[in-house]
Formats: C-alpha cells, sequence, structure tokens
C-alpha cells in the first residue's frame, strides 16, 4: 500500500502519461501524423492516449502497448511510462463511470434471443450437411449414383490450343498516378530540392497526380503497398509488398518504368526417358 502511494506521488510531479507525451512529441518536433506513420498507431488512438481517456482504447493491453510504443518513438523511458498507464488504469477502475458494465445472469434484456438460437441450430445443420458433402464427393466419389451415360461411349474430344496472350504494352510515359487503397495512408511528397508536393492522410480511394514540371520528385512513406501506381494510364509494379517506411525514392515516370517487373511462373513437363527395346540373343 506504502509503494503504491509512492508511485502515485511520483506520478503526480511528473503530469499524466498524455501531458508528458505530448510534451516530449512537440518537444521532438513531430506532429500526431508522423507518430501515427511511425508506429503504425491510429491518430485516434493517439489522441485518446495524450487525452488520458484509456476507455476509448480497446482494451488495457492496447493502452499499455500504445503507450510503450509512443514513449519510444518520443525518446521517453518505457518502462516509466508503461507503470504509470498502468497506476492511471487503476484509478479509472474506481471510478463506476469509467467502470466496465458487469453481466447479470438474470437481466433478460441481456439473454440470446430465441431467433438467435434457432438460427445457431440452423447453421449448425447447414455445417454438417456441407461436410458430408465434401466427404462424399471428395473422398468416396464412387459412392454417388451411376452415370446415365456409359463413359466408354464418349469419344474423347480433341481440344484446339489456345493461342497464347500477347503481353501488355510497357508504359512510355505520361502522368503518374497515386491511388490510396487503404483508410489512413500518411504520405508526403517532395522533389529533388526538398520541396513538399503533398503531405497528408489519404482516405482509401484518394489519387494524387505527380507535378510534371516536379523536378526529382520523391516519396516517404510507412504503407508503401498502400498504393497502386500508372504511368500514362497503364500500372508499374508497387513500391514494396511489405510493411516498411520507404524514404527518397523516386515516383517520375522513367525511375517508375525502370522498376524490375515479376516475371510469371513457368511450369515444365519432363517426359520420362523412352525404354529400349529387349535385343534377342541367339
Amino acid at each position: 500500500m506504502e509503494q503504491d502511494t509512492s508511485v502515485e506521488e511520483q506520478f503526480a510531479h511528473t503530469g499524466r502519461v498524455g501531458d508528458r507525451l505530448r510534451a516530449a512529441r512537440e518537444k521532438a518536433g513531430f506532429d500526431l501524423e508522423q507518430v501515427a506513420a511511425e508506429t503504425r498507431i491510429p491518430i485516434r488512438h493517439l489522441q485518446s492516449i495524450e487525452a488520458g481517456q484509456f476507455g476509448a482504447l480497446p482494451s488495457r493491453t492496447y493502452a499499455v502497448g500504445f503507450s510503450r510504443t509512443y514513449a519510444r518513438t518520443v525518446g521517453l523511458d518505457e518502462r516509466e511510462i508503461i507503470d504509470q498507464v498502468r497506476a492511471e488504469l487503476a484509478e479509472g477502475d474506481l471510478d463506476p463511470r469509467t467502470s466496465p458494465a458487469r453481466f447479470e445472469p438474470g437481466d433478460p434484456a441481456r439473454v440470446p434471443g430465441r431467433g438467435l438460437a434457432w438460427f445457431a441450430v440452423l447453421a449448425g445443420i447447414i455445417l454438417v450437411a456441407g461436410i458430408y458433402a465434401f466427404y462424399s464427393t471428395y473422398f468416396a466419389p464412387g459412392l454417388g449414383p451411376a452415370p446415365l451415360r456409359d463413359p466408354a461411349e464418349e469419344k474423347p474430344a480433341t481440344a484446339a490450343a489456345a493461342p497464347a496472350a500477347a503481353p501488355a504494352a510497357a508504359p512510355t510515359g505520361g502522368p503518374v498516378v497515386f491511388t490510396n487503397e487503404m483508410d489512413g495512408t500518411w504520405v508526403r511528397f517532395y522533389d529533388g530540392t526538398g520541396k513538399t508536393l503533398f503531405e497528408g492522410i489519404m482516405a482509401k480511394g484518394d489519387k494524387f497526380t505527380i507535378p510534371a514540371d516536379a523536378a526529382n520528385p520523391q516519396i516517404r512513406t510507412g504503407r508503401p503497398y498502400a498504393f497502386t501506381i500508372t504511368v500514362g494510364g497503364r500500372a508499374v509494379p508497387k513500391l514494396s509488398e511489405v510493411d516498411e517506411v520507404v524514404s527518397n525514392v523516386p515516383v517520375d515516370a522513367a525511375a517508375l518504368i525502370a522498376r524490375p517487373v515479376p516475371s510469371p511462373s513457368v511450369s515444365t513437363t519432363l517426359s520420362a526417358p523412352a525404354t529400349p527395346a529387349p535385343v534377342a540373343t541367339p
């Protein structure tokens, strides 16, 4: 008990977790968009942490984990921040306005309805029927009814070889358009001198066209896989397919066209060598 009192007094002198994280962020010169891009934490959760509203987060585990990552990004002591977050969460548990509602078995408003029970039974029947159909057709195909026609009477049809599709022509130039496919993607476009062409959070479906007069345009983002890229209306490979932060990557038409294109996999069938005919001995 005395140890908890000393910890609370220590945190009272240093301020709340949200105030300390906000002060460290402003001292480092970061805004919420940059912290969200570096930590992969949504901005609304960062705002809740700075406001001390841990109840707005999905769970206590998220509150501790997000606060630890936030502290690491702005240069604070992770262990000290974690201890203070747990202390503030314990204080919130004593407040009946922020405590979660308890489930009372006798409350008829919380008991599942009859319609939900019938739906569960119907779903179980459909699942069993699907498993039986899969077993009977995949593992035991001979148990089904006999075919109406004799397979021996059917003549094998000769399939004509379909002509190979001509490969799509590679783009030669034109406007470069970035289309975002995910919600809340932070990105910054700038030219070779460091001048910002665009910086901010793009929603799903937002597009940005690289200005034609931009000299050596480049990109920085934590979601390179979220953008589809077209040059002159033709798609080119993404900047990356993995979760990583890319920076100083040229995004002009010539650089994007020169990026390697993954080659399609080609399956090769090896024929068995012919067995030599036996030689007759006199």
